[in-house]
């Protein structure tokens, strides 16, 4: 099973720049999306119903309230049994940072969590979602059910996880409230995070400032991240970022699992929220 977690820093931007092409030439059974900056109205066929090597994936999308704004897909090679959108906090859920497929024998959630780098306000409303996405996995975790967590974390847990981490200690993305946080959802929720279970000193970055020459130079932040189940987790096999072509500010992240993807009848239509 091959799962993609990209934020596409819009789903249109992303478009025109070509990613529906690439993704024709990927091998994917899942791709969980992040800040598509749509709503329902600005999809066409083609962002609906996605294309990859292993056939058609209808795309399942919870929108933000306001437009162009944050908001999670799913696109998956097979019909999940149910779909969920949003964890039952409005704050959150007007904004479209939450999208759950139940496939049977897993459960899938693309997760977009607030960055908080404007202001005091949103800092606060970051942490706010951090504390209420806790206790909702708790919830999940006591289900006893295998999870995967595909997210855009706004959140570097190590200081291997950006380049200048010694510049940024102070700053929203590496404060240690938010690093303590993503030690709860491993130490306390059990969930692993699946590219340091196969690269643990390895200094990878999935996001890059749009500022200066910060991709050309590497200058960069690991934020990223699939979150598994320990039993899923060891299924996994291998990993790519892939850093060209650029099709948004962030780079895909796929990792592979030897895992059959999923044991329900295979997709033929995208399901309408």
């Amino acid at each position: 099973m091959r799962v993609i977690t990209f934020n596409l820093n819009g789903i249109r931007s992303a478009t025109r720049k070509g990613w529906l092409d690439w993704m024709a030439t990927q091998e994917a059974d899942l791709v969980c999306v992040q800040e598509t900056r749509a709503q329902d109205k600005d999809l066409d066929a083609s962002m609906r119903l996605l294309q990859s090597a292993r056939g058609p994936m209808p795309g399942h999308f919870h929108f933000a309230v306001k437009p162009g704004y944050a908001g999670t897909g799913i696109y998956s090679a097979r019909n999940p049994i149910a779909v969920h959108y949003g964890f039952g906090e409005p704050e959150f859920d007007s904004e479209g940072r939450y999208t759950e497929v139940d496939l049977g024998h897993l459960v899938v959630i693309s997760l977009y969590v607030p960055s908080g780098s404007t202001s005091e306000e949103k800092l606060q409303a970051k942490f706010r979602f951090m504390r209420r996405f806790s206790l909702h996995l708790a919830n999940l975790r006591r289900k006893r059910r295998p999870l995967l967590i595909c997210a855009d974390w706004n959140v570097a847990h190590r200081e291997i996880d950006l380049r200048n981490w010694r510049a940024n200690q102070n700053h929203p993305g590496f404060l240690p409230e938010e690093r303590a946080w993503i030690d709860s959802l491993i130490n306390q929720h059990g969930m692993v995070d699946v590219f340091r279970r196969l690269e643990p000193d390895r200094a990878v970055y999935t996001w890059w400032s749009n500022r200066g020459a910060a991709f050309a130079n590497d200058v960069g932040w690991r934020i990223d991240y699939q979150l598994a189940t320990p039993d899923l987790a060891e299924r996994a096999t291998g990993w790519q970022v892939q850093r060209e072509p650029r099709f948004s500010d962030h780079a895909p992240l796929i990792i592979d699992y030897a895992l059959d993807p999923v044991p329900c009848e295979r997709a033929h239509k995208a399901e309408e929220p």
